[in-house]
């Protein structure tokens, strides 16, 4: 079943510790106007191997007009699209190929964890509008038992703070669920800059199932469709996708959100990467609300293709995502776009 206490906890850094131990988890104290809380980030997996880690300094997104309404201190999030819930797969935060995966700590400067999410922390600290936005599971309060890290009573925090779905079979499987991932959110107001950051494990597969967050089999070897077997581990060498996985071979290149000749028209232009060509059949594009644009024929190599976005799907002017589905539910790539940048009538987006 999917973790419980999925939260959200908005507030100010006030302190820090970098991780270290069998367990290792980089500490934040957080105060909101009354309380005090602990984040708790993993920086290394429980059995060893390093955490895939992606940051982003200057983060847009239509999940930020949402997140900066919310209030201060701990609130319960719904898993589901539309709020502040996220998801890795589901979200179109980031692609999966921009992930690296760093060790806890490593000589030299800004190549391992502690140091990639101290240098935000650290700058949020000496900046007195600076908030963060943690996701992901709540404990407490526990009023009989002092925090042991920053010693506040009653003890209380969030963790979970990575990505809470595709699990495999084991231990970890029961905590799978969609929307339900956990991510680091900066705030520098000063600068009007966001900065996210988001991590998994190796062992968590990118492609799902909608409803439980299992993973997806391969549908020619039954193993997971993406697990990260032959990623070489090297600091800064990006997580390729394995020849299962269909992530980038079709790609969004450009949207027209809001057209000021047609209103209602609204277009999505598609890139076939490969040497082949792929057949669309049984394919669909999908926006925020998971509203599905259905597609049919082919795209030859190396050519666009622009497709008419049809009712029930439609492009918001007020932010939103497009999403390319493949005929086996996988998601291939996926795709983000602000208030801002839709407000622009006649502007063909490009990413």
């Amino acid at each position: 079943m999917p973790i419980a206490g999925y939260s959200l906890l908005r507030g100010q850094v006030a302190d820090v510790r970098s991780g270290s131990g069998n367990q290792p988890h980089y500490q934040m104290l957080v105060i909101d106007d009354q309380n005090k809380y602990r984040v708790a980030i993993n920086v290394q997996s429980q059995d060893g191997s390093e955490v895939f880690f992606v940051d982003k300094p200057h983060f847009t997104h239509p999940i930020l007009d949402v997140l900066i309404e919310k209030p201060k201190g701990l609130t319960s999030v719904p898993s589901v699209p539309g709020d502040v819930a996220l998801d890795f797969i589901r979200g179109n935060l980031f692609q999966p190929q921009e992930m690296v995966s760093l060790p806890i700590s490593a000589n030299g400067p800004d190549n391992d964890l502690n140091e990639k999410i101290g240098q935000y922390a650290q700058r949020a600290m000496s900046d007195e509008r600076a908030e963060v936005f943690a996701l992901g599971q709540s404990w407490g309060p526990e009023n009989d038992k002092q925090d042991r890290y920053f010693h506040f009573l009653p003890g209380r925090g969030i963790h979970d703070i990575h990505m809470n779905q595709g699990n495999p079979p084991g231990k970890f499987e029961k905590d799978n669920g969609p929307y339900q991932d956990g991510g680091l959110f900066f705030h520098y107001p000063a600068q009007n800059q966001w900065v996210a950051i988001f991590m998994k494990f190796k062992t968590q597969s990118w492609h799902t199932d909608d409803h439980t967050g299992n993973v997806i089999p391969s549908p020619d070897s039954g193993a997971p469709a993406d697990a990260d077997v032959g990623n070489s581990g090297v600091i800064g060498q990006a997580h390729q996708p394995t020849v299962n996985q269909p992530d980038g071979q079709v790609r969004i290149v450009a949207a027209l959100v809001n057209d000021i000749r047609t209103p209602e028209h609204e277009t999505v232009t598609l890139l076939n990467t490969t040497h082949q060509p792929v057949d669309l059949t049984g394919w669909q594009l999908k926006d925020k609300q998971k509203q599905a644009t259905p597609l049919s024929g082919q795209i030859a190599p190396g050519e666009t293709l622009k497709v008419t976005v049809t009712p029930p799907m439609s492009l918001s002017n007020k932010g939103g995502i497009i999403s390319l589905i493949n005929a086996q539910g996988l998601k291939v790539h996926g795709v983000s776009y602000s208030r801002e940048l839709a407000s622009q009538p006649g502007q063909t987006l490009t990413f």
